[in-house]
């Protein structure tokens, strides 16, 4: 079916061929350092060069708003750096995302004529790519937070660069907070001054001029490329849309130019590969013609090498189709991106203080992100944007998107600021919390056990183990109760596949051989047995690749969780924790995650719905369970809540009820439970580990 996408309005969009904030050049040969001083001095950042030192050395802080594809995330660093603003410190420059934070230190490397690692380096979780020689420091938000932690004045850097401001993460806003009172505390002690600039393409300038102390603001335009955009009219299906529009391009745009796709998660991202790539085959067997079209996925928890697949240049007569989450909205370059197709959808996180349950919604993004969407097509060249919604949605949408702050749960922020030795209820936010957010991040780090009064918050031992591990508190407290459990390794495995996606391929044309497969790591009692069962065999094979092809498993998501799980079992061993394993009995494992998750437990009702018992909001176990579809038990703990036009129990397993009040006594709903296990509960742990196959 033919899209129809009416003409509706022409947007300059800035570009650049100059910036490219990626790891991989659009040149076949590394570019001469004539052609990289050339490709420097075209950008229109260069232009103001001047003025932006003259700014930021006469005040304390400076907001730059600058367009899309004016050259600031690369070359503004660049400019403080040879400036001598810094005084021999490090420059520090945060990205919310790591795959910003990798590719804009390597393109800036490339630039400053060094190996990455050198005068220019990254710090992401799980990696440090710095040395003594490092001047100018790209990492993530969470990351230079962290740092904090230790070193609550940053004395280790003189000026710090605070990128995509408009993103807003927990992480970002609590950071905006730490480095104001560093500079300040900086000021009354006349110590070296802390140089703060806060940058972004879209954001609110009188809100963080305000915040800033009326810090002064400048304004520079991008290089403005042409970006046509067109609206759908027909309302279908966003994924059917975007994979007709996609062939409707490449059989009527012969010419170059990569398509980049917004998605809204790596099982959207991967099922719709997967069709892509079945199609094309069908296409290269009728126009013989037509370039090869190459797909690559991109989201959050590939690992960094997969990620930086989609920035290679196309090989001779092909075209790429990048598949992305919203990583792709800022910071990032992809070579060769003519169009662009906007879903106008992306997965958020909704936090209940309440219940203290999450839940991952596919909703709207907001006006803000879809100009930033349209600005992905125009960042080398003239482009084209189709957006799959039409322009009423678009109007409808809110202006710009809701801080993570006001929407997510900020337990963890609550204990990193508490290790600072800061009451979250005293802390200076860009935009202060619901108290009843507070009260709850604050009564969940008490019933894990991490402060022993919401009143007066101090953090306790464990609390400040817990705050030492990078993790969410739950799962923080998961691992620190393991050694208690007898189950430290099970259970490093467990969280450290819960930290990235899904491992489990979905491929609807070998449906009955993708189920064969993955029959084999099943687990009776449920998901969390079963993710071990995988990464267990993993580990054992000499070429996992070829494995997980054969096994209809995502090698690079495996992958993933094996770097973290040695980064958790390194700090584990720093923390002196005693290492165990409860060989082929799944129960210690099970109730050990009860010492975090017990939030998440959800009974089963007479209609065969499950009923969550800290808010009761009727669910369903998650298609993808290993417990689909079974005769069910009468309780089981989850993982996380998703809601898709109903309400779904992911990553599920089975617990007995007396687990409960033995495992965590204090839980506030145990009155609710009937040790009898629920209507029609069989259990899957009689008899010990009978019936489940730990391979």
């Amino acid at each position: 079916m033919k899209r129809a996408y009416p003409k509706d309005m022409t947007a300059g969009s800035s570009g650049g061929s100059s910036e490219q904030t990626n790891g991989t050049p659009t040149f076949k040969q590394p570019p001469s350092a004539r052609l990289i001083s050339l490709h420097r001095q075209g950008l229109p950042i260069y232009q103001v060069r001047k003025n932006i030192i003259d700014t930021v050395k006469r005040n304390q802080t400076t907001i730059l708003l600058s367009d899309t594809g004016s050259g600031k995330s690369t070359q503004v660093p660049q400019f403080l750096f040879e400036s001598g603003i810094n005084q021999g410190k490090m420059i520090a420059i945060t990205q919310p995302r790591r795959v910003a934070a990798i590719t804009v230190a390597k393109r800036v490397a490339q630039e400053q004529g060094s190996t990455i690692g050198d005068v220019v380096g990254y710090s992401v979780r799980f990696e440090d790519v710095t040395s003594e020689n490092t001047q100018i420091k790209f990492m993530t938000d969470g990351r230079l937070f962290r740092e904090a932690m230790s070193d609550q004045l940053l004395k280790n850097y003189n000026v710090v660069i605070l990128d995509e401001a408009h993103e807003r993460t927990i992480a970002t806003d609590v950071l905006f907070g730490i480095v104001k009172k560093a500079q300040q505390t900086r000021r009354t002690k006349l110590l070296e001054p802390l140089k703060i600039i806060i940058m972004s393409a879209t954001m609110d300038v009188d809100h963080f001029s305000q915040y800033f102390n009326q810090c002064p603001t400048l304004f520079l335009k991008g290089r403005n490329f042409i970006v046509r955009i067109f609206q759908a009219i027909d309302n279908v299906h966003y994924v059917e849309a975007c994979i007709t529009t996609i062939f409707q391009i490449h059989e009527t745009q012969k010419s170059e130019g990569d398509i980049l796709v917004f998605l809204t998660g790596q099982e959207e991202i991967e099922s719709t590969a997967m069709i892509i790539r079945r199609l094309v085959k069908q296409q290269q067997q009728q126009q013989r013609d037509l370039p090869r079209l190459v797909v690559y996925p991109m989201y959050a928890a590939m690992s960094q090498n997969s990620q930086m697949d989609a920035f290679l240049p196309a090989p001779p007569n092909t075209r790429k189709v990048i598949l992305a989450t919203n990583i792709a909205e800022t910071s990032i370059t992809i070579p060769g991106i003519k169009y662009v197709i906007d879903c106008g959808m992306a997965k958020f996180r909704a936090y209940d203080p309440v219940t203290g349950i999450d839940t991952l919604k596919v909703t709207w993004i907001s006006k803000a992100q879809a100009w930033q969407r349209v600005g992905r097509a125009g960042r080398l060249e003239d482009g084209i944007c189709y957006r799959t919604y039409s322009k009423e949605d678009f109007n409808a949408m809110d202006p710009n998107s809701k801080p993570e702050i006001l929407r997510c749960s900020i337990a963890a922020s609550t204990l990193q600021l508490l290790a600072l030795g800061i009451d979250c209820r005293e802390f200076d936010f860009l935009d202060k919390p619901p108290l009843n957010a507070i009260e709850s991040a604050l009564q969940e780090l008490k019933s894990l056990g991490a402060i022993l009064s919401a009143d007066t918050p101090a953090l306790t031992t464990i609390g400040r183990k817990m705050a030492k591990l990078p993790l969410d508190p739950k799962y923080a407290k998961i691992v620190l109760s393991a050694s208690e459990f007898g189950c430290l390794e099970e259970i490093l495995t467990i969280i450290a596949m819960l930290s990235g996606e899904n491992v489990f391929l979905n491929n609807n044309q070998r449906r009955e051989q993708l189920l064969a497969a993955h029959s084999k790591f099943h687990a009776k009692c449920g998901d969390h047995i079963t993710l071990l069962n995988v990464f267990n065999e993993y580990k054992t094979k000499d070429k996992p690749k070829r494995w997980c092809f054969d096994n209809f498993l995502l090698e690079r998501n495996l992958s993933h969780a094996a770097s973290v799980r040695t980064q958790l079992s390194d700090i584990c061993h720093t923390l002196g924790l005693q290492f165990s394993s409860c060989g082929n009995d799944p129960i210690p494992a099970v109730k050990c995650l009860l010492t975090g998750l017990n939030r998440n437990i959800a009974e089963l009702q007479r209609d065969n719905s499950y009923l969550t018992l800290s808010n009761r909001m009727l669910s369903k176990i998650h298609p993808s369970s290993v417990l689909s579809g079974r005769a069910r038990p009468g309780y089981v703990l989850f993982t996380e809540l998703v809601v898709t036009g109903m309400h779904y129990l992911r990553t599920v397993s089975e617990i007995e009820p007396e687990w409960i009040g033995e495992v965590v006594p204090q839980c506030n709903f145990l009155d609710r439970i009937t040790c009898g296990g629920g209507r029609g509960s069989t259990s899957s742990y009689a008899g010990g580990n009978q019936g489940i196959r730990l391979i």
